[in-house]
């Protein structure tokens, strides 16, 4: 029974077919960890709650994780919550990189809740890819809250996509700590449809000497839905270094809102920022369409460029 579950949630992402049960991984249904296998150097805990899963990701100082950790968390019924607490740790000089998969591909009413707290050591890497993969008529509500907390020379990268099916609600609050020489680069692409709802908050203190940020959000809406993105960086050391970059296409009924903010607390640091919201570049559209693609195809074509 868990070997079909397993089954029905790595076909729904497109890996039942890659997938190799001895590459490191974490798979979570709802509240149940289905799989998971470690190697030297990653420990992983998971523990099983009443509404989801409290996991412990730890990579040991100076190792260098080899190929990526997959995390796959699902919730196949059509309605329930899923309540997933992380707590990563990666010591010093140590490297890892994750693929996170989380998919409702049945959903018509689902919570998808996630509490993080990261600490990436001196001179550590860590990056984290998050797919989403929704049904194309429910609705799924996406609450994702991470604090991070970067060490001297540090280097942090989260990646999170959502382009197919649904997207529901999506409430992200993100924000990271940068000390001396690390550097933070935070990236979002969402693509909402109908009456979808996304809120992103992103915000990077930067407090360290030479820290650097870049915060990046393109956002595609349609028929009647909505974006609130708002991006902060805080400069307050010397030689700091910050860039936002907010891009919104609209269409139809659809209403974007961007919010970039610069602070800067040092004469020696400097920070910039970019914001553009508006429809389809028309020069862009007439030029796909003088190629022969009709209109539809033309702007979905300049969306996929934005998104890609």
């Amino acid at each position: 029974m868990t070997e079909d579950v397993v089954e029905e949630i790595l076909e729904s992402v497109n890996l039942h077919r890659s997938f190799n049960k001895n590459m490191p991984h974490l798979i979570i249904n709802a509240n149940e960890v289905l799989s998971s296998h470690q190697v030297e150097g990653l420990i992983m805990e998971p523990q099983e709650l009443p509404d989801g899963v409290k996991a412990k990701l730890r990579v040991k100082k100076g190792v260098k994780i080899g190929s990526p950790v997959h995390l796959c968390f699902g919730l196949l019924p059509e309605r329930g919550v899923q309540h997933i607490i992380m707590e990563i740790e990666i010591e010093d000089e140590a490297e890892v990189s994750f693929m996170a998969h989380c998919t409702f591909p049945n959903a018509v009413e689902v919570e998808h809740l996630m509490d993080a707290q990261i600490k990436v050591g001196r001179r550590a890497r860590y990056s984290y890819f998050e797919r989403h993969w929704h049904s194309e008529e429910g609705l799924v509500k996406v609450v994702p809250v991470a604090h991070i907390e970067l060490g001297e020379s540090a280097h942090f990268s989260t990646e999170f996509e959502l382009l197919k099916g649904r997207v529901g609600l999506i409430d992200m609050d993100y924000r990271t700590v940068c000390q001396a020489g690390s550097s933070a680069e935070m990236k979002a692409r969402i693509f909402g449809r109908r009456d979808d709802l996304i809120k992103i908050r992103e915000s990077a203190f930067l407090q360290g000497e030479g820290s650097r940020a870049a915060l990046t959000t393109h956002i595609a809406v349609k028929n009647q839905a909505r974006a609130e993105i708002n991006n902060e960086i805080i400069a307050e050391a010397p030689y700091a270094r910050g860039h936002v970059d907010c891009k919104e296409i609209i269409q139809d009924n659809g209403l974007a809102r961007a919010v970039p903010v610069v602070e800067v607390r040092n004469p020696k640091a400097h920070v910039t920022h970019e914001a553009a919201i508006g429809s389809v570049d028309s020069k862009q559209l007439q030029t796909l369409m003088s190629r022969g693609l009709s209109e539809e195809e033309a702007v979905d074509l300049i969306i996929e460029g934005l998104l890609s």
